[in-house]
């Protein structure tokens, strides 16, 4: 699963991310509300946690405007406590859920994964195709009594793949997903780590495989 998590401090942010990263979550940062609403407009995340006070756009404002340009992500806002007028404005601009300032790792955790259990977007942590099993949560790659623990990149490319199985993916839909979209590795990456995802399947015995359609992208069949 990918997140996006703006936070203004840049403590707070390393912080949250590590534990975020740490519980199997990619996680990219931003510290302020306009790249917060850029990143959310041009990526391709699962959920979002926003704090409300930053620089040059709030979280809530963030929130409404990608209502408003028909982003249905999931959003938890981050707000000091008591300040209630400040949640019902988030609620009221479209964020799902706000977790109140100071917290623990494990509510943000939970708070987290309830998010992502109501996002239409919303699958299990083990992912089934044929003949192969995708654990989420531990990034092992199994076939029968066969399994492999892919490295983060390509478990990403597994689980794209997985999730959309039979259709046409093009290298820069994978390359916005797995690097995100303002990242400087060249294109030549995706092919690298589906080259590595190939070996891995071929290893644990799989039939299933990954197609290059020329001119188009990827399919796994």
């Amino acid at each position: 699963m990918k997140l996006l998590f703006a936070e203004d401090d840049p403590d707070v942010a390393r912080g949250v991310a590590a534990i975020l990263e740490r519980n199997n979550y990619l996680v990219d940062v931003v510290n302020n509300g306009q790249d917060a609403y850029d990143y959310i407009m041009e990526g391709d995340y699962d959920a979002a946690v926003l704090d409300i006070m930053m620089p040059k756009m709030n979280g809530d404002e963030v929130v409404r405007r990608i209502r408003k340009n028909g982003k249905p992500i999931p959003v938890m806002l981050l707000t000091a406590m008591g300040e209630v007028e400040d949640r019902i404005d988030g609620l009221d601009a479209g964020a799902d859920d706000y977790l109140t300032k100071p917290f623990v790792s494990g509510e943000l955790l939970a708070r987290v994964r309830a998010l992502l259990r109501r996002a239409q977007t919303f699958t299990p942590n083990v992912i089934r195709f044929k003949d192969l099993s995708l654990d989420c949560t531990t990034y092992r790659l199994s076939c029968g009594k066969k399994q492999e623990v892919l490295p983060k990149k390509a478990f990403l490319l597994a689980e794209m793949f997985m999730r959309s199985p039979g259709i046409i993916i093009s290298a820069d839909k994978i390359m916005d997903h797995v690097w995100g979209w303002d990242s400087e590795a060249e294109i030549n990456v995706v092919w690298v780590n589906i080259s590595t995802l190939r070996k891995v399947l071929t290893k644990i015995g799989s039939d299933v495989r990954i197609r290059m359609v020329r001119g188009t992208g990827y399919v796994m069949e």
